[in-house]
């Protein structure tokens, strides 16, 4: 195992008992860094520290630090000024409390470090407060000096190590103020089942398999430019379309999530229709049947009349001879009576001959 140069030393104070120790930065960047050049000449530019009373360049030797007032003067402040403050969190981890780990809000996270136990008299009162770590289920609030300002951590164990993380204070996290919308929306329940299908869809995933897919295409056109060779390029990214239904894009993307983890969609899904939840489908109505020609309507009335003959006639198998007589005679008398009424209807429906005027004689 390579060894990681330790960034402090000092000790956890806990309660009587110190624990000497070496604080080593738990992360490490890997992001591509680029310098600044001319790009007429491709020099490189450097930032050169000058004073501007004397205008020329100082050494790292003849700087030193100051605060500025309101009012622009400087106010020089030495390492001897800050040695001198009465701070006791200056080369010591000291411990005030253990609390639950959810009583930790994320957005006070910061830099995480690794804390090595300094020397083989502090394994033992080292071991001893990772153990009491773990057999309570809490983590410790710690309050320490790095960097020239006093700063609030927190101790828990990750695997057999006791690892800090750096916590803003209190009164550094902002209060979301403005963030949320500020519109009344209502969700309703069918969109919260489908937006929980997405969520059990997609699954939980390993960290360990996610990677900077960025960094990499960085590293792929360096390499090639490099080599002389034309990089290559990716497609352009598809613009996102505007959401005019929430229910069919939450349905789209069920569908594609387990197309991507190589599951095969509902039947329901491949019509487009939600799981768990039906979704509003509007039927296309059927066309209207188009207006007969005067001509044809004789065929409809035709086509009308033999429904009616069928199905009277089909009452009069079920009914009694004596049912079938009386419905026969109505029958009848329907019948005339429809085709006295379709014929005056006929004859006023038939325009009138127009009559040819008389001559008169003189």
């Amino acid at each position: 195992m390579r060894q990681v140069r330790s960034i402090w030393n000092g000790a956890i104070s806990f309660g009587l008992v110190s624990i000497p120790i070496k604080l080593v930065n738990a992360t490490e960047s890997h992001s591509v860094s680029f310098r600044q050049i001319h790009t007429e000449d491709g020099g490189r530019i450097r930032y050169r520290k000058v004073c501007e009373l004397e205008d020329r360049e100082v050494a790292q030797a003849e700087i030193g630090k100051a605060y500025e007032d309101a009012d622009g003067t400087m106010i020089p402040i030495t390492d001897e000024d800050l040695a001198q403050l009465p701070i006791p969190t200056a080369k010591t981890i000291e411990i005030v409390a253990f609390v639950l780990a959810d009583r930790i809000d994320p957005l006070q996270m910061d830099a995480a470090y690794y804390l090595s136990a300094n020397g083989v008299p502090a394994a033992k009162p080292y071991t001893l407060l990772r153990e009491a770590l773990k057999r309570s289920q809490k983590v410790a609030i710690a309050k320490y000096a790095l960097r020239g300002r006093e700063r609030l951590g927190m101790l828990r164990v990750v695997d057999d190590v006791i690892a800090m993380h750096g916590l803003l204070w209190p009164d550094e996290i902002r209060v979301p103020e403005g963030v949320a919308p500020d519109t009344n929306v209502t969700v309703r329940d069918k969109e919260l089942d489908l937006a929980d299908a997405l969520m059990d869809t997609l699954g939980e995933v390993d960290l360990a398999d996610l990677h900077d897919d960025y960094r990499e295409a960085v590293e792929e056109m360096i390499t090639a430019k490099a080599s002389g060779e034309h990089p290559a390029t990716s497609p352009s990214p598809a613009p996102g379309a505007k959401v005019l239904d929430l229910m069919a894009a939450l349905e789209k993307s069920v569908r594609e999530a387990k197309e991507s983890r190589g599951e095969e969609p509902d039947a329901k899904e491949s019509d487009g229709t939600e799981t768990g939840a039906k979704a509003e489908v509007r039927r296309i109505s059927p066309r209207a049947t188009p207006k007969q020609t005067p001509g044809k309507k004789s065929t409809s009335t035709a086509t009308k009349k033999t429904t009616t003959a069928k199905k009277s006639q089909s009452q009069r198998q079920s009914e009694s001879p004596a049912s079938a007589s009386a419905s026969a005679k109505k029958s009848t008398r329907t019948t005339k009576k429809t085709t006295a009424t379709k014929s005056t209807t006929t004859a006023k429906k038939s325009p009138a001959k127009k009559a040819t005027p008389r001559k008169r004689t003189a």
